[in-house]
């Protein structure tokens, strides 16, 4: 029933938003005791108007039709974000990438864009395409993450970076939340291009190689842009503070910086600029 990856991912993002809600924060009555948290099926579907077994079989991830119209129901029912909103359409409406529509094509760094590595001097940028793959950094970055070019080209993946170097997984003080923010930003493009089979094989391979990976992948959001504040402790410099913002390149390459702004007020811009002068 769920051989096809998008309706596999489809199903578990539907079960995934239910179990998030509470009846009482949807209007709804608790009730007798629940066997697992969030609402049932059937007071999903009673908050959007549709049968419950129209909505049993979407949750299954069953090839049924859909319309716009009654997944933006399904959308408020879950109380969606714009991000999940949209993530719910990609998958639903199959308006995802589709590998005949066009190939793989290489990310080339403008010449703009390596001026703004550049100007980004002490603020560590990290340019990645859509498959988390980095593809451009400034020395900044290379002195609060790893030395990019000491990781071999292939392995510069940044899901990956951050289960594999231990160097990373002590860096920030949560690990855990700086993980799921660039892996909700990963859901994005599996979204989107959920038809790519590199996804899938992707999710699959880091399941069966990082034991905490299906956990943390389980509980990321959907956000195409998050802005946070992320806490480090580097090995040389001690505690900093950067603010995280996420920001797509428009082209067809499907780029993103990744721009850490040490936080206004802190320590954080003086350390940095130490750790580069050296």
């Amino acid at each position: 029933m769920q051989a096809d990856p998008r309706l596999k991912a489809l199903s578990e993002f539907l079960k995934s938003q239910r179990s998030k809600l509470h009846p009482n924060s949807v209007g709804l009555p608790s009730g007798s005791r629940r066997r697992t948290p969030g609402l049932r099926r059937e007071e999903v579907a009673q908050l959007a108007g549709v049968s419950t077994t129209w909505y049993t079989w979407l949750e299954q991830g069953r090839d049924i039709k859909v319309s716009a119209s009654v997944l933006d129901a399904i959308a408020g029912a879950l109380r969606l974000n714009g991000d999940e909103r949209k993530y719910l359409f990609d998958l639903a409406l199959d308006n995802g990438f589709h590998p005949e529509l066009g190939g793989e094509k290489e990310a080339v760094i403008s010449p703009s864009l390596h001026k703004i590595l550049e100007e980004l001097k002490y603020c560590p940028t990290l340019i990645s395409d859509r498959h988390c793959h980095i593809v451009g950094w400034n020395p900044a970055a290379s002195h609060v993450f790893l030395n990019f070019e000491q990781i071999p080209e292939p392995e510069r993946n940044l899901i990956s970076l951050l289960f594999s170097k231990k160097e990373l997984r002590s860096l920030a003080v949560n690990w855990a939340h700086f993980v799921k923010g660039f892996l909700s930003i990963f859901r994005a493009y599996y979204g989107q291009y959920v038809a790519d089979p590199w996804y899938s094989n992707f999710i699959e391979h880091m399941a069966a190689t990082f034991p905490d990976f299906q956990e943390l992948w389980n509980q990321s959001e959907v956000s195409a842009a998050p802005e946070v504040m992320i806490e480090f402790r580097h090995a040389k410099a001690g505690k900093m503070l950067f603010n995280l913002s996420s920001l797509q390149v428009q082209g067809e390459a499907d780029l993103r910086l990744s721009i850490y702004t040490p936080a206004p007020q802190t320590a954080t811009e003086i350390k940095l600029k130490k750790l580069i002068e050296g």
